[in-house]
């Protein structure tokens, strides 16, 4: 298994390019004239550094027996 400290700095980085595509994104929608097939394609790999970030989150998180 990994070091928390190299998963940490993993999320961070996955957090910080699912920001920067956020902000491709909005720049693309008011920016004429729209590309809405690269939007969606943007949107779709945000999509995938989302999951890659809510997995690697609960990655960090101790296993909490109820």
């Amino acid at each position: 298994m990994e070091d928390i400290t190299d998963l940490e700095e993993r999320l961070a980085e996955l957090e910080s390019e699912h920001k920067d595509l956020d902000d491709i994104i909005d720049r693309l929608r008011e920016t004429p004239p729209v590309d809405f097939l690269q939007i969606k394609r943007l949107q779709k790999k945000k999509l995938q550094l989302k999951d890659m970030i809510q997995k690697l989150r609960s990655d960090l998180l101790p296993d909490i027996i109820a």
